[in-house]
Order: C-alpha cells, then structure tokens, then sequence
C-alpha cells in the first residue's frame, strides 16, 4: 500500500523553479499517531517545536507574487510521520539522536515511538512513495526547460533545540543552505540580495545542505538548488503561534529570488 501525500502545485509552463516544502505541515494520520508515544497535549507541543510553520504560505505568497509562478511541492503530513528530507538509510547523521527518516526520538530527546519500532513499513508507504513524486517534478522541470532550480523552504527556532547536533554554531535571520555540486554561485548570490533586508543572513549555519532527489543528487548538474532557512522570530510567534507581518515580506523576498533565478545553465560557475 502507498499513499500519496503531497501536493505539486502547477507553476508557468516555462519556469525551472520548484519551491520545495516538506516540513510545513501537522497532520498525522491516524493509524500513524497510535503508535506514538506522547499524549495529546505533550504531541501538540511537539509539533509546535519541529513544524516549519507557515512556511507554504510564504510559498504561496512568492508563488502569487513572482513575474513567472514557480511550481511547488508540498508535503501534505508531518515530518513526526516521515521526515522526507533524511537519508532512509545509515548515510543519515540524524540516526544519532533517534531522528532518521523516521523518527523515534523527539527535540528533546525523549522517546516518540517505542523501542525496535521497524521504520520500513512508514518508509514504503510514504517516503518512497514522496521520494519518486518530487523526483518526478525535477524531471518534469528538466523536461520543459532544460534544468531544475529547487529551493528548499524551511524554518527553525531562535533558540537551539536539545536535537540539534550543529546548534552551537551562529543563527541568523536567514541560513542559506548550499552543496557544493548543485548550488552554483549565481544563485547563492541572488538569495543574498533577495534576503538581504531581514537583519542578516549567513550560509550553512546553524543548517547546512540542501535537498535534491537522489536520482539526482551528485550526478545532474542541470539540477539546481538551495536552502532557505528562516529563524522563526522573523515571521511567527514562537514556538507554534500565529504568522506576522514578516510572513508575507518572506514571500516577497522568495518571489525576488525565483525572478532572480539566472536565465542560462551556463550561470553555473
């Protein structure tokens, strides 16, 4: 059994841009939820923690405001039912603190499912489910235009989270998050000016890295891509509270860096 559980959100026909945005959402479903641990209030609570909140709709925000809409993929669940972006395997670092692809610890450390709890069920049902779909929107984007450009849309607290593994390092109003295959130089420059407004930004701190299907990744250089991190005191109460008006002035930042996307592959330094 697999179940679909994102949302490809058709852009201009002519646009290599795909806003990807995999950890915006709460839901869990049923079935998945009773093998958690936590009770309601303490499982409320932990998703206020590790939910990008707001992040689609500052998507969305770009989307409507960009000359030529990008395409978006949307995870549809929360990342407490598969984390998307992980490695499903021992490549994955985050297996250190009980949060792989599935995760069976929470930010604090705490036990979210039980002990020997056999990921590979969730994994076949909606990671590589998700894994194929967006590397079936890059294909698409190479199909139309001749590249991909991804640009991952994340957020994360002001303050660092027991999780973290790198938390020590700088957290600035905006991370952008780099690799050194698939984000070329034009575009890292676009985002600089793109989020320039917003008290400063810094690369690769206290997030690094971006996402590209493995399909891809290390192999195609006409797929593109970079991280937008945003610490989360810019545009929302802490830890799980409404949007402010730092939402929608994201959005226009995002729209500018999708505007912004340089118009030739041989924009590659």
């Amino acid at each position: 059994m697999t179940s679909r559980a994102y949302d490809v959100l058709a852009g201009a026909p002519d646009s290599p841009v795909l806003l990807h945005v995999p950890h915006s959402s709460r839901v869990i479903p049923p079935d998945v939820r009773a093998d958690i641990l936590l009770g309601d209030a303490e499982l409320a609570a932990e998703l206020d923690h590790i939910t990008d909140a707001h992040t689609a709709e500052i998507a969305a925000t770009a989307a409507a405001r960009a000359g030529a809409a990008p395409w978006r993929f949307v995870n549809g669940l929360s990342r407490l039912v598969v984390d998307p972006e992980r490695f499903p395997d021992e490549r994955e670092e985050m297996l250190a603190v009980g949060m792989g692809a599935v995760y069976t610890r929470t930010t604090h450390r705490a036990a979210l499912r039980p002990a020997g709890f056999d990921p590979a069920p969730l994994i076949e049902r909606y990671f590589t489910p998700y894994a194929e779909g967006m590397a079936e929107a890059v294909a698409g984007r190479l199909a139309a235009t001749g590249r991909a450009v991804i640009v991952d849309v994340h957020s994360y607290p002001t303050g660092p989270l027991p999780y973290e593994l790198h938390g020590e390092g700088p957290r600035p109003p905006v991370c952008l998050g780099t690799d050194t295959f698939h984000t070329p130089p034009a575009l890292l420059d676009a985002a600089r000016e793109a989020f320039a407004g917003f008290g400063g930004l810094a690369t690769d701190t206290p997030f690094a890295g971006t996402y590209v299907p493995l399909a891809y990744y290390g192999k195609d250089p006409r797929v593109s891509a970079l991280m937008i991190e945003i610490r989360r005191d810019v545009y929302m109460d802490e830890p799980g509270g409404p949007a402010g008006p730092g939402a929608e002035a994201l959005g226009a930042a995002l729209a500018a860096l999708v505007d912004a996307v340089p118009p030739h592959p041989s924009a590659r330094g």
